[in-house]
This record gives structure tokens, C-alpha cells and sequence, in this order.
């Protein structure tokens, strides 16, 4: 609110008193003016009352702002440490979920392991017990060797025996793996020797396969030469014959060209080095006249005596 509407409404309600009413009408001026003097006063100490007052109440509103300006700051600060308080006890409580859990996985392993302890435990005690009895029953074996080592002079000490023992069952092993080396290496050298023998074998078997076959082609080679031999044995015998009768046959062409030039008065000894083909020619020529001639003859005497009938 505005000082002045403050003081206006201040004055309405509470300075502002009303003065009773009198008869101005007997009063002087002068009284008047005292009256009205005496009135401002009232009214100017009533003011002054109240500006103090108002300045009171001010300064104390203001002190109040301040202190609550602080309740406020150390509000806030509270505020800000209580949170942060929160925070740390999330960030506690969050470590102690962690912390917990941790613990029970932690307890987790530790009763697995209790329980695989206690598993082996019990196999141990089990096979105590079985060593146990393997020694009861193998103490006769102790006294058989403590037996030996009296009886002995080698040996001095039963370990001594046990070394002994031992030195020869590391030589024992030893020999059974170079037998087995051995061994392997025998069986190694035997899949090879046989392997190789298959394949000389199937080489053998191939060549024993071409060699049959060669054989074949040479017998088949051997027959066809035998049969060509016997052939041409025929064809020279045959061949013989043919020219024979080559001979005789151009011999009688030339025979008979002759007789066809010397029957039209020609020299023979002129046409001594005409070729069979052409006495062969000739001579058929003289042939088929021959026989043109012959049957000229024979219808003209068929003609004749055909009309000598009529």
C-alpha cells in the first residue's frame, strides 16, 4: 500500500475524531484559529505517533526480513545438508545392499567350498580306509622284505630292495616301449612291404594282362601272316596261270591280226609293234564285219530263195 493512501486511511478510521459540535455562531475569530490550531497539533502529534510507529513497525519488519532472510539461508542449508545427508545414507545404504550381497555370494562360495571340502573329506577318509586296509594286507610283503634283507648280504635296507625294484621297472618300461617302438616300426616296414608287394603285384598282374594281349595280337599277326602267305602262295600260282593264259590269249589276238592283214594284203612285219589293243580292236572289227556279212548273206539267200519259190 502507498504511504499516503496508508496515513489517509489511518486518519479516517482512528485521529480523525470528531469534534463535538458547538455554536460557532457566539465564537470569535480569533477562537477559531486557536481551535483549529489546537486541532492541527493533536493532529501533527498523532502523525508524529504514528510515522514513529509506522517506522517502528518498519524497522521491526525489516529486522524480521533479515532474520527470516537467515531462516531461509540456514533453511536452504539444511535443506542442502539433509539432502546431501539423503544421499550419503542412499550411497551408504546402496554399499551396505552392495556390502550384504557381496556377503551372501561370499557365503555362497564359502558353503560350496565347506561342501566340496567336507565331499573330499569324505573321499580322503575313504581312501585312508582303503590304504588302510591295503597296507594291513600288504604288511606280509613288509616282513617278506624284511626277510630278504636278513637273509641277503647285497641289501642293506629295505629301500635299498624297493630301488632295486624300481631301477628294473623303469628298465622293464623302457624295453617295452623300445619293443613297442620297435614293433611299431616292424608293422610300419611290414604295411610297406605289403603295399609295395600290391603294387608290384598289380604291376606284375598289367604286364601278365599286356603280355596276353600281345600274345594274342601275335598269334592273331602269326595267323593273318600265314593266311596272307597262303594267299599269296594262290595269287602266284594264280597269277602264273593268268599270265599264261595272258600269253596265249595276246598270242592268239596277234595270231589273228595277223591273218586279218595278211588277208587284206598288208605287210605284217609294217604292223609288227601295234599294242594288243589294237590288234584286239582290229580284230574285233573284222569279227563283227564278218558277221554283218554272214547275215547279209544269209537273208539274201532267204530273199532269193524266198521269190524263186513265188
Amino acid at each position: 500500500m502507498d504511504i499516503k493512501d496508508y496515513f489517509r486511511t489511518l486518519f479516517e478510521n482512528k485521529l480523525l475524531v470528531k469534534m463535538p459540535e458547538k455554536e460557532e455562531d457566539h465564537l470569535t475569530p480569533a477562537t477559531k484559529l486557536l481551535e483549529k490550531r489546537r486541532e492541527m497539533g493533536e493532529v501533527e502529534t498523532a502523525l508524529a505517533a504514528e510515522k514513529e510507529e509506522f517506522q517502528m513497525k518498519m524497522e521491526s519488519l525489516s529486522q524480521r526480513r533479515i532474520e527470516l532472510e537467515k531462516k531461509e539461508m540456514q533453511l536452504k542449508e539444511s535443506v542442502i545438508k539433509f539432502d546431501k545427508f539423503l544421499k550419503e545414507n542412499d550411497a551408504k545404504l546402496s554399499r551396505a545392499v552392495k556390502k550384504a550381497e557381496d556377503e551372501r555370494e561370499l557365503q555362497k562360495a564359502k558353503q560350496k567350498e565347506i561342501e566340496r571340502l567336507q565331499s573330499e573329506i569324505e573321499t580322503l577318509t575313504t581312501l585312508k580306509e582303503k590304504l588302510q586296509r591295503k597296507v594291513q594286507k600288504n604288511s606280509k610283503f613288509n616282513r617278506y622284505l624284511e626277510q630278504s634283507v636278513e637273509a641277503l648280504d647285497e641289501f642293506q635296507e629295505i629301500r635299498e630292495v624297493i630301488d632295486r625294484y624300481e631301477t628294473l621297472t623303469t628298465n622293464y618300461k623302457d624295453l617295452l616301449e623300445i619293443e613297442k617302438e620297435n614293433q611299431e616300426r616292424i608293422n610300419d616296414s611290414r604295411k610297406e612291404l605289403n603295399s609295395y608287394l600290391e603294387r608290384k603285384n598289380y604291376e606284375i598282374l598289367t604286364m601278365n594282362n599286356e603280355l596276353a594281349e600281345l600274345q594274342t595280337r601275335l598269334d592273331r599277326c602269326q595267323n593273318e601272316s600265314h593266311k596272307a602267305e597262303n594267299e599269296w602262295n594262290h595269287i602266284q600260282t594264280t597269277a602264273a596261270g593268268k599270265t599264261l593264259l595272258i600269253g596265249e590269249t595276246r598270242m592268239a589276238i596277234r595270231n589273228l591280226y595277223q591273218l586279218v592283214i595278211a588277208h587284206h594284203g598288208k605287210n605284217s612285219e609294217k604292223y609288227a609293234d601295234v599294242d594288243t589293243d589294237h590288234q584286239l580292236k582290229k580284230a574285233k572289227f573284222v569279227n563283227d564285219l564278218t558277221k554283218i556279212t554272214n547275215e547279209l548273206s544269209r537273208e539274201g539267200l532267204a530273199y532269193y530263195s524266198t521269190g524263186s519259190v513265188n
